[in-house]
């Protein structure tokens, strides 16, 4: 680093942290203001409406309202200036544009100053900030709301700054692979996910960044930053379009414990108006159900221990045949459900049953046939009650009529008379209405889709491989839609979604923007040739966009030289980082319980020693897990993930393999129990470490 360059970075990092504290000190004012004017407005409010309550009422709860808006978003600015302040920016880019070169410093916030049309601090997010990110000099452009703007990228320089304090800076004209990713990818491992913003690379800023009207699909090998990237890119798509998706992105992922592994990424990026589910949570919820249903915890560990039955109902269920069996399900049901028969009133026939089929078969034939049927439901009542109100004019007329004819002295004698025998007349009428309503719900009423679902599949328990075929009938036959608008939606893990599924969240939602990531080598269960993911075009057409990420950033080169023995093709191409150690594989005999652990807690001891914080030890399923569980118990504090509504917290865990899947750890010990396991369940348990790998394997 040249020291005069040092110096003037060292000036600039001081006066944009003097800027940070000067905008600290104006929030903290607004904020203050805030107090003062609604205690102002309250105090003259309640004067003026003291003795009328329901306005006092309704003052208080629109004042509620406007109060946590300003807060939220005045406390949401103060958070974003702390962090500023803590590191300001992490990179800067020098671009010729219109001939006039332009210096910017980009960060994970951006920062401007009041009657300023230049910012202190570019977003990350920002549009001109992807040139940050293309890893290169020379002639490029960046896509603008307006259009794709020409320049020419000058200088490229990244900045290390930690606790307002500038460590050291790199020019570089390659792709961000040099030493600050080389920093960060040695670094250990959080309880949690962690977000890139400082080291994201070329091919992952083009996903983050791609058209948000697309249907954008990643396949990339374990460690290629999917999640992470999938991630970034909500939280582009809400900065750069928030009106339109601010509260109205859903993220789908496979787990509870996954889910709450990448739950601090998006408020780090200063986002939170995101909804977090597993598919089977969302499903559930919409369907309405209020009953247990089998797990897919309970499947994998079947499947993966070969139970064919239950192999053989997932990949029916995951199949066109299954699609194929509903749609002639609906068919059956549109044409054969309803015994239609004609509308009688007071013995008389008011709507013929060919009339009713008319209604059926034309003019509300575009309708779902389940709200076809309330629909003419409705349009019959309304027929019944056009007759009951003609007969009960009758009755009021011959009652008139009657007292028309009487004298003054009659009228009185007979007016309760001729009143009550209306009121009779009229109660026979609503009586023959009742019978009429009660003729037609007897075959216009349908059971409920649950229902016909599991007499349509011959079963009594649902599992959560029903949810989907549940929904999609529901489309079919209510034209049930999404209880939320929903404009984005992220599916990670995606390899384990069938074509079911993804049908039912385009027709269900009416979404026709996603980021779809997964990796078509770790499906645990095997059910289409081509997993769904990949064929999304016959179901998007020209939305669909397919990114291959090959590259892994996760593992150490010798981790995944080890893992990629276990893949079919060499297709993962490790980052260069290369780890101080070799994988170490080591045998243990199968009636050695004592060894094994003693073993285990040696490997334990020396990952302490090494400072590995996050270490997980990885059976194939849970009975492998009980096996050495409650020993391990005995001489260290670990976690067991029996179920995944744990948290994981850091530290030393246990766990399967299904609920590892998508997790990292500083290091990992695989336990491997059976020489017959699946090479896919290696690859994934192999996958998870960062920086040390064991296998034990019982012999």
């Amino acid at each position: 680093m040249d020291k005069f360059e040092f110096l003037k970075e060292e000036r600039h990092l001081k006066d944009t942290i003097d800027i940070i504290n000067e905008e600290t000190i104006k929030y903290i004012e607004k904020r203050k203001d805030v107090s003062e004017q609604i205690l102002d407005s309250r105090k003259k409010f309640i004067e003026e409406y003291e003795d009328d309550e329901d306005r006092v009422i309704e003052y208080f709860d629109h004042e509620r309202y406007i109060v946590e808006e300003l807060y939220r978003t005045i406390d949401k600015r103060l958070l974003e200036l702390v962090k500023l302040k803590e590191a300001p920016y992490f990179g800067k880019i020098g671009f010729i544009e219109d001939g006039i070169l332009e210096e910017i410093y980009i960060g994970r916030y951006g920062l401007n100053q009041d009657h300023s049309f230049e910012p202190v601090i570019v977003d990350w997010r920002a549009p001109v900030a992807s040139l940050f990110y293309k890893g290169m000099l020379g002639k490029t452009s960046y896509n603008t709301p307006l259009g794709e703007v020409d320049v020419e990228i000058a200088s490229r320089r990244q900045l290390i700054i930690k606790k307002s304090k500038l460590e050291g800076y790199f020019d570089s004209d390659l792709n961000i692979q040099d030493e600050i990713l080389q920093l960060v990818l040695s670094s250990k491992s959080g309880e949690k996910l962690k977000d890139i913003v400082t080291t994201i690379q070329k091919e992952q800023d083009e996903i983050i960044r791609a058209d948000r009207n697309k249907v954008v699909v990643v396949n990339g090998v374990a460690g290629s930053g999917k999640t992470t990237i999938a991630l970034h890119r909500v939280a582009y798509l809400l900065y750069n379009f928030r009106k339109q998706l601010e509260n109205k992105v859903l993220i789908l992922g496979p787990n509870d414990i996954f889910m709450d592994y990448i739950s601090e990424v998006l408020p780090n990026l200063g986002e939170t108006a995101v909804s977090n589910e597993t598919f089977s949570s969302y499903a559930y919820k919409e369907i309405g159900l209020n009953e247990l249903i089998k797990s897919q915890t309970l499947y994998l560990e079947e499947v993966i221990n070969g139970n064919e039955e239950l192999i053989k109902e997932v990949k029916y269920k995951s199949s066109e045949e299954f699609i194929d069996q509903l749609d002639k399900k609906v068919k059956d049901i549109e044409n054969n459900y309803f015994k239609i028969r004609p509308v009688t009133f007071m013995k008389e026939e008011i709507v013929s049953a060919e009339e009713i089929k008319e209604l059926f078969n034309k003019y509300y034939e575009y309708m779902p046939i389940f709200k076809r049927s309330q629909k003419i439901k409705r349009v019959l009542i309304s027929k019944i009650k056009d007759r009951r109100d003609e007969e009960v004019r009758k009755i009021n007329l011959r009652a008139k009529e009657e007292r028309e004819k009487l004298t003054e002295e009659e009228l009185r004698i007979q007016e309760n008379n001729i009143e009550y025998r209306r009121r009779l007349a009229i109660r026979d009428i609503i009586s023959e209405v009742m019978k009429s309503k009660d003729e037609i719900s007897s075959w216009i009423e349908n059971e409920s889709v649950v229902d016909i679902y599991k007499d349509f599949m011959k079963v009594n328990e649902l599992s959560y491989l029903d949810l989907a075929g549940i929904l999609y009938l529901m489309i079919k036959l209510e034209g049930k839609k999404s209880s939320t608008e929903i404009k984005h939606i992220v599916i990670d893990e995606a390899q384990d979604f069938n074509m079911l599924q993804f049908i039912v969240l385009k027709e269900f939602t009416g979404c026709r923007s996603y980021t779809i990531v997964g990796d078509a080598n770790q499906s645990l269960i095997r059910a289409e040739e081509v997993p769904a993911m990949l064929r999304l075009n016959e179901l998007f057409d020209d939305l669909y966009q397919l990114f291959e990420l090959n590259k892994s950033y996760r593992s150490t080169y010798q981790i995944m030289e080890y893992a990629n023995k276990f893949l079919d093709e060499n297709s993962v191409v490790p980052f260069v980082r290369k780890g101080e150690f070799d994988v170490l594989e080591t045998s243990v005999p199968k009636d050695d319980k004592e060894d094994l652990i003693e073993v285990l807690l040696n490997l334990l001891q020396d990952y302490e020693e090494e400072e590995y914080e996050n270490v997980a030890i990885i059976t194939k399923d849970k009975n492998d897990l009980e096996i050495i569980a409650p020993e391990l118990k005995k001489h260290t504090n670990i976690i067991a993930f029996k179920n995944e509504d744990i948290i994981y917290k850091g530290g030393k865990v246990i766990i399967p393999s299904y609920f590892a899947k998508g997790l990292e750890f500083d290091a990992a010990i695989i336990v491997n129990f059976d020489k017959d396991t699946d090479n896919l369940i290696k690859y994934i348990m192999a996958t998870r470490a960062l920086h040390r790998l064991s296998v034990i394997n019982i012999i």
